[in-house]
């Protein structure tokens, strides 16, 4: 079976909904939920921002999130500081439910995400980033796999984010 990104729609945001990781990940990854209504959210302040559910065949097993050029602040020196945010994109949210971890899905998932983002959807940018716990080791040593480096000069230590930016 092959695994594929669909866009979330009306007609099967049902299909994510309930997916989880395991309990020990729970506090690293947002609801699936709270997570569409934060990127209708989003949309409708004029920003870009793609849902998906990744598929195994027909079988939903994660889901994943992608903003364009989401501002963090409108302070200059915070977007400074954050270099890699602007004219970029943000994988905002990704998880593998807990039943098809560990099997290779999360890897390839990312890889089909990237590759979302090199086809310029929104516009060419440089780079893409993500923000992940650094006790997630699972996490963050797929994303150090795939190209994407810490930024530890703005890491935030009282939310454990860790910003890990893909050069395109």
């Amino acid at each position: 079976m092959e695994l594929h990104l669909e866009k979330i729609t009306y007609l099967n945001w049902h299909d994510v909904e309930d997916l989880c990781v395991n309990e020990e990940q729970r506090d690293y990854v947002a609801d699936n939920v709270s997570s569409l209504a934060l990127a209708g959210v989003i949309r409708e302040a004029g920003f870009h921002v793609f849902s998906f559910g990744v598929y195994l065949g027909e079988e939903p097993i994660g889901f994943a999130m992608i903003g364009y050029d989401i501002p963090l602040d409108t302070d200059d020196d915070v977007n400074e500081k954050y270099w890699f945010t602007r004219s970029s994109y943000f994988i905002w949210r990704f998880m593998i439910d807990k039943r098809w971890q560990g099997k290779g899905y999360g890897k390839e998932a990312l890889r089909l995400l990237i590759d979302f983002i090199r086809s310029a959807p929104c516009r060419e940018a440089k780079y893409a980033w993500l923000c992940y716990n650094t006790a997630n080791t699972v996490a963050r040593n797929m994303y150090a796999s795939a190209g994407f480096e810490e930024v530890p000069e703005v890491y935030d230590e009282e939310d454990d984010e860790m910003p890990a930016v893909l050069k395109l």
